[in-house]
């Protein structure tokens, strides 16, 4: 087995100890390895530090286990210690064998894996990008608190007969948090309480009386006023927590707009994907990668030339729901070339296969704006009947077949240059020239270092 490196350390960490493990080469091509024992508290894990600048090593690998190694990698990444070549490693990639399992033989293999070049490191973004990355998350669980909120308020309601919820989308937009406070104030007739309503929702003034004419009483207030109390709480935290991100997020307020112009994607949305994936594309060797980094590309499972399963592996959970809720979102929009695409997918493999397929794209055209500093240019929902008419000509026609119509099929001859524009110089395709677009059929040839890459 190659050496990569001749002095290297291994680290097997815990929630209060941390078990580290020297494996140094000597000049005899033989290795000696010197393990000990640290506390975690942060004058232990500096002595560790110093431990191992004694000793010369450089090269640091350990597991990611739940958030205990995150204060090991802060104090050996934190200045004078910013020396060391950290290495987070994947728990699942370095299992131990049954009967071989210790705290000192797990850094050890740790340390002779990283020595021999084995271990591939996960991503650990930049400080600055991980507090964004903090508050964006701690966005979306103060998020998911508030709807839980929304969700007990429906549910108190319907315990009393009140309907509000058949009448409403938002029980707690506008109009539903007029009647809330209304409820709340003592408010119990129904035509009253129905004058809260704004102009603007479409059901009619009977009908909201009808939902509202419920068993109000004193405990049913009391409740509700708790519940839209903690609810106010709620809204006053994501608006302070959104001001940070604002601040936060200000350096790069050109990348967030560029971002922005993928389809669907909100200035929330674009926030989530700054703080998760930053703004250094060269930690993935290509979109593809960071797809399947995200757990939003099929899985593998083939045995005897059979495929078992194509479940998406477990990736960034926050990153893949943000991106699944915006693919929903496209699937509602017109002339889009995502929306195409998500129909086209969803004909054959379901509507869920083709959420997961759009976000897939959608992470894919972020890397590409992130890396190349471009923007997104829409296609058109009808791209892909462009890209091979005659095939999407035949489709139709076996269509109307099947529902009992007799079709023939003729070309349209063009005397004049298409309206879309005049062809453009230098291309040779026929098809695309009559549109007056890029050539979208001839795909480029990969390069040397694409090829390398892409293996």
């Amino acid at each position: 087995m190659t050496l990569i490196y001749r002095r290297c350390a291994g680290m097997d960490v815990h929630q209060k100890s941390i078990s580290v493990c020297a494996r140094i080469r000597t000049a005899r091509n033989t290795f000696t390895t010197e393990t000990a024992v640290f506390r975690t508290f942060t004058q232990d894990l500096e002595k560790m530090a110093a431990w191992l600048k004694e000793r010369r090593i450089r090269n640091v690998a350990m597991e990611s286990t739940g958030v205990y190694w995150k204060p090991v990698w802060n104090v050996l990444e934190a200045g004078k210690r910013g020396l060391f070549a950290l290495v987070l490693v994947n728990p699942q990639h370095i299992k131990a064998l049954p009967g071989r399992k210790t705290d000192q033989q797990d850094a050890e293999r740790i340390a002779t894996y990283l020595q021999e070049g084995l271990l591939r490191g996960s991503f650990v973004p930049p400080q600055p990008v991980r507090e964004l990355r903090e508050l964006t998350r701690r966005r979306t669980h103060l998020q998911g608190d508030r709807n839980r909120i929304i969700n007990r308020v429906g549910r108190l309601l319907e315990t009393a007969n009140i309907k509000l919820g058949s009448v409403l989308s938002n029980i707690v937009g506008q109009s539903g948090r007029a009647i809330l406070n209304a409820i709340v104030a003592g408010e119990t007739a129904a035509g009253d309480l129905a004058t809260y309503t704004s102009s603007r929702v479409k059901r009619s003034r009977e009908e909201f009386e009808l939902a509202l004419e419920g068993r109000y009483s004193d405990h049913l207030r009391w409740l509700l006023g708790q519940l839209l109390e903690e609810l106010d709480h709620l809204d006053r935290r994501v608006a302070l927590v959104d001001l940070r991100i604002g601040q936060l997020t200000r350096p790069h307020t050109d990348l967030l707009a560029r971002l922005c112009t993928l389809p669907g994607v909100d200035i929330i949305t674009a926030h989530i994907i700054l703080a998760e994936i930053g703004t250094d594309m060269s930690q993935f060797p290509d979109a593809r990668h960071l797809a399947s980094w995200a757990g939003l590309c099929p899985g593998n499972s083939e045995s005897a030339g059979k495929r078992f399963s194509g479940r998406t592996r477990k990736g960034d959970r926050y990153l893949r729901r943000v991106l699944i809720q915006n693919a929903w979102a496209v699937a509602h929009m017109k002339d889009c070339a995502l929306t195409a695409l998500f129909r086209r997918i969803a004909a054959n493999a379901g509507m869920k296969k083709a959420a997961v397929a759009v976000a897939h794209r959608i992470l894919m055209l972020a890397y590409y704006i992130i890396r190349d500093g471009g923007v997104y240019r829409e296609a058109g929902g009808d791209v892909y009947d462009r890209r091979n008419p005659e095939r999407t000509a035949k489709r139709l026609a076996r269509r109307l077949q099947r529902i009992g119509f007799e079709v023939t099929l003729k070309p349209v001859v063009r005397t004049q240059p298409s309206p879309q524009g005049p062809p453009l110089p230098g291309q040779t395709c026929t098809k695309c020239n009559a549109w007056g677009i890029a050539c979208i059929h001839v795909r480029p040839r990969k390069t040397d270092a694409r090829k390398k890459s892409s293996r």
